[in-house]
């Protein structure tokens, strides 16, 4: 809260970054660029860093209390974030990518089994968000992982990684579980190392498979 009101010039004391020659490049192939994270370390304020470069989109869900959604509202506003709420999200989502701008998920919250893809998370079945796959698969909108997380004095620092490899079949079943389970592994590795900067109190596991060995393999029916 405190750093959402500060000046531009005071943020940029408090916030470093590596790898921002990695997210200039790929907006310049004009197909807008999709960035994921997790719900660790300082999540949020990475939005100061990244709408640097083009206007920033994070989807989200609004909050259950109306009084500190408006807060929340007003400081992600603060470091540079435009929330996508969930409803009609993949129709904004998409038409923000194809003005190339910069569109946000974050993959590691439990979702309801309708709507989820089932991958491993720490070596258990975790229903998880598609999105950012079928935005991958629809737009071809590089996937960059990003995680912003304390440092020396008080201060953060941002990690802008390399878009992962990944080994595409065309078959859209298999590489939306590929694409959402090699994102899932990135953040298991951040989170490997630092991981009381995770929110560990979320129940992630809670959706599970109507089978263990079948279900595990089904997309949501609308997808």
């Amino acid at each position: 809260m405190r750093i959402s009101g500060l000046k531009s010039e005071q943020k940029d004391k408090l916030i470093s970054a590596e790898g921002e020659e990695i997210l200039e490049n790929h907006l310049g192939r004009k197909k807008g660029v999709l960035v994921f994270t997790a719900h660790f370390g300082l999540w949020e304020i990475a939005a100061h860093i990244l709408s640097k470069y083009e206007k920033l989109n994070v989807i989200a869900r609004p909050l259950d209390n109306p009084l500190l959604e408006k807060e929340l509202s007003r400081m992600r506003s603060n470091v540079g974030s435009h929330v996508i709420y969930k409803k009609n999200a993949a129709r904004h989502a998409l038409r923000a990518l194809r003005r190339n701008e910069i569109v946000a998920v974050l993959i590691d919250q439990n979702v309801l089994r309708r709507e989820g893809v089932f991958i491993q998370f720490f070596g258990e079945k975790a229903s998880t968000t598609p999105s950012l796959a079928t935005f991958f698969l629809r737009t071809g909108a590089p996937i960059i992982p990003i995680f912003c997380c304390p440092s020396a004095k008080h201060s953060y620092h941002l990690k802008i990684m390399e878009p992962p490899h990944l080994r595409l079949t065309g078959d859209v079943h298999k590489d939306v579980k590929h694409i959402t389970q090699t994102s899932t592994d990135i953040i298991e590795k951040e989170i490997q190392k630092q991981p009381y900067l995770w929110l560990w109190f979320h129940d992630r596991w809670r959706s599970r498979p109507l089978d263990e060995e079948e279900g595990a393999d089904e997309l949501p029916p609308d997808f």
